[in-house]
């Protein structure tokens, strides 16, 4: 065997030598993923046709308003020995109100109640980081929308102004453990997404609530929202979902969304962009009206500063978009709406806002035009607005707690309708599950079509081996790269087994294949296989460069993808170009991954049976509690790893599940005692169901778990012993 004729498969050209593939690989993706966003906005417009009730039925289950609402009323709060008025004004009294809205869940807010009877029902949202007191100008202060509140009020108009969650980080961690600066919005947004839930979506709820509530406490009435920068976004979104709002007035937020993923996290909505910018919900409220006004935004530069042992928030920002941009996103509106009626109105400016939403108010509401503010008065002290904020935080975070507990029995409702009465029915009935955790997990990108136009390089020569590093196209922009490992001799024989072996976190295909690299993780893994006998493949997965990286999840999800959507079709294209290697057997292809590695051996072999069996080292886990937990130092709502989550997980893919789509495969977990990823009973909790479903199945002995005493680390005892196993290959000695 000459050292250049081992990894063949029609190779075109030799790989150049002195490349960062990494880098490469990350950029590329970008550039990939910009291209699918313009290739996104491009196709919602053929979709305009989809019935409303079909989009906004969408809507609810991207942001997370599936739960049934509690019956409601307002309920005035009056403090002991106080007023149960907080203030009046000129013909009007300001409540403190709360009403239900979830069963962990309440709203809270200020109430302003005409002295007579109600021309009509206003909700109005200023941006979370103005309080209802500032709202409606009680404290001194002023919000973008204090001006309209007060008008409006002065009018006969009820109008309920609802605290929102703010972006301050005074509760945003896990107390005794670690606190961060993630902003509030962000650290409910991690608990909720994994459980399917929103902070955008428990926010929709109390609004609409706040809808019940008023029908529920006065009777049917017309009815109107209106917002300021999150606020605006949250009375675009409910008015959107819900048409019981006949206006809509959205200040401070509107615009094209094609750069979501620069916006801060909380604004992440998995799989928006498929059907929505904010022209698709500006459409969803004709033939009502809308009124959008083109003002700077809520100026973010990015979270709570670092400081005293807080970090871990994600990069995000809120830019002010022209009033072109503007316009353009309102006019595309009109367009999908074809409606014969101009339903929105774009109005540059407070005071024409306020203008032309009062106006609006006269018409659409069937009332006189609003008067202008007039001053109030206090009746007693104003409320403790830090208590609300952290009670309305709390329960935010308690209900995905909640819903943490509950997600075992989810999971259980949701795999109700597979088979496992033999092996054979498994297959079948787990094949509908396969495809669901593609499509509505990961994210489907459709398979490469590409020529793979294989390039290589003999990379380094030892007694046992030789090592080349090979590259492989994947999509235009995308391509898949590593380190084969050839055993000597193995041209001359048998076709023999490859073990793929997947580096973690910032890793490289040198730290496990590089017989010069001494890692203490990795302890040259890949290297330690290629001398007992097997070719090995050491792939380089994108998870590397920090943001860089992590920009890309964000840049995925509004798509409905993510970086496993990618990871997923640069391993299909490795086992394509593996399989067709003349010293390569493409029946006994194996996987075994480290940490971010063993992530990957959860999912890819999960969902692509070209993997014959799969290891999984330093990551196996209750994986619904790391991502969800308040509690525990484990959770990753404390960590920088912002791109962890995954949107639904909890409710149908746990660890289990996922092991159960690789069964009856063989699949094995490696786990140190001291493997600061988990604690062992958590680890042993969650792999006590994968072994029960290989134990009903007939095929207890295809599946195993070694426990080692020590760290974060390959092991390669139990391990290797596994492989040599299942892929019939005989072990050293």
């Amino acid at each position: 065997m000459s050292p250049t004729d081992a990894p063949r498969l029609d190779d075109t050209s030799a790989l150049p030598a002195g490349i960062d593939h990494a880098a490469d690989m990350v950029a590329g993706m970008h550039r990939f993923l910009d291209a699918e966003g313009r290739r996104a906005a491009a196709e919602r417009a053929s979709r305009a046709s989809i019935h409303a009730s079909s989009i906004r039925a969408r809507l609810s289950r991207m942001l997370g308003v599936v739960d049934e609402r509690r019956p409601t009323r307002f309920e005035l709060v009056t403090p002991a020995g106080a007023n149960s008025s907080l203030a009046t004004g000129d013909g009007y009294t300001v409540h403190e109100a709360r009403w239900d809205v979830l069963r962990n869940v309440t709203g809270a807010g200020l109430l302003c109640e005409p002295d007579g009877v109600a021309r009509g029902n206003v909700v109005a949202l200023p941006d979370c980081d103005t309080t209802p007191e500032a709202a409606v100008s009680l404290d001194g202060e002023t919000g973008g929308i204090s001006t309209l509140c007060d008008a409006l009020a002065s009018t006969g108009f009820r109008v309920l102004v609802p605290a929102l969650t703010s972006r301050d980080d005074a509760h945003s961690g896990i107390p005794g453990v670690r606190m961060t600066n993630q902003p509030h919005r962000e650290f409910v947004y991690r608990a909720a997404f994994e459980v399917g839930r929103h902070v955008i979506g428990y926010e929709a709820q109390r609004v609409l609530a706040a809808a019940d509530a008023f029908a529920a406490s006065y009777g049917e009435a017309p009815l109107a929202v209106l917002g300021h920068g999150e606020g605006g976004a949250l009375a675009l979104y409910v008015g959107a979902l819900d048409e019981r709002f006949g206006l809509v007035g959205v200040s401070g937020y509107f615009g094209p969304r094609e750069q979501m993923w620069r916006e801060p996290i909380y604004r992440n909505v998995f799989g928006l962009l498929t059907h929505c910018g904010d022209a698709e919900l500006a459409a969803l409220i004709v033939p009502r009206n809308l009124i959008v006004e083109s003002c700077p935004h809520p100026a973010v530069d990015g979270p709570p500063p670092a400081r005293d042992g807080r970090g871990g928030a994600a990069p995000g920002r809120i830019d002010t978009p022209t009033d072109a941009d503007v316009a353009a996103e309102l006019e595309r509106a009109r367009d999908l709406a074809a409606s014969g009626k101009d339903f929105a109105t774009l109005v540059p400016g407070s005071a024409a806002f306020d203008a032309e939403f009062r106006a609006a108010v006269a018409t659409e509401l069937g009332a006189s035009d609003a008067a202008d503010a007039a001053a109030m008065t206090l009746v007693r002290p104003l409320p403790d607005t830090s208590a609300r904020a952290e009670t309305q935080f709390g329960e935010l975070v308690e209900d995905t707690q909640a819903l943490m507990r509950e997600s075992e029995f989810a999971r259980r409702a949701y795999w109700s309708d597979v088979d496992a009465t033999d092996e054979a029915t498994w297959r079948a009935s787990s094949r509908d599950y396969r495809e669901r955790m593609w499509v509505d997990l990961i994210g489907k990108l459709p398979s490469a079509a590409e020529p793979t136009s294989p390039r290589s390089r003999l990379f380094c020569e030892t007694p046992a081996y030789r090592g080349y590093e090979v590259r492989l196209d994947v999509y235009p922009e995308v391509f898949a790269y590593g380190i084969l490992l050839v055993p000597l001799g193995a041209a001359d024989g048998e076709p023999r087994p490859v073990v793929v072996c997947q580096h973690g976190l910032e890793g490289r295909p040198g730290d496990l294949a590089d017989p010069a690299v001494q890692n203490d993780a990795y302890h040259q893994y890949a290297c330690r296989l290629a001398e007992r006998g097997f070719v090995t493949f050491s792939p380089q997965n994108p998870y590397i460069g920090e943001d860089d990286f992590r920009s890309l999840q964000r840049k995925a999800n509004p798509l409905g993808l993510s970086l496993f959507s990618l990871i997923t079709r640069q391993h299909e294209r490795i086992i394509e170009w593996l399989a067709g290697l003349s010293y390569v057997d493409a029946a006994r292809i194996a996987f075994y991954g480290l940490s971010y590695g063993g992530k990957t051996a959860m999912r890819v072999p999960a969902l692509l049976e070209g993997y014959c069996l799969s290891i999984c080292s330093a990551d196996y886990n209750e994986w619904v509690w790391k991502n969800t937990s308040a509690r525990s130092p484990y959770s990753y709502l404390v960590t920088g790893e912002y791109e962890m989550f995954e949107f639904d997980l909890a409710n149908t893919f746990n660890y289990a599940e996922m092991s159960w789509l690789i069964c009856p495969r063989p699949f094995m977990v490696e786990r140190g005692h001291h493997d600061g990823v988990a604690p062992d009973e958590w680890v042993a909790y969650e792999f006590a169901r994968t072994r029960r479903r290989y134990v009903e199945l007939g095929i207890a002995d295809r599946v195993e778990m070694e426990f080692f005493d020590g760290p974060h680390t390959i092991n390669g005892q139990g391990t290797f012993d596994f492989l040599h196993r299942h892929l019939d290959w005989p072990a050293p000695g």
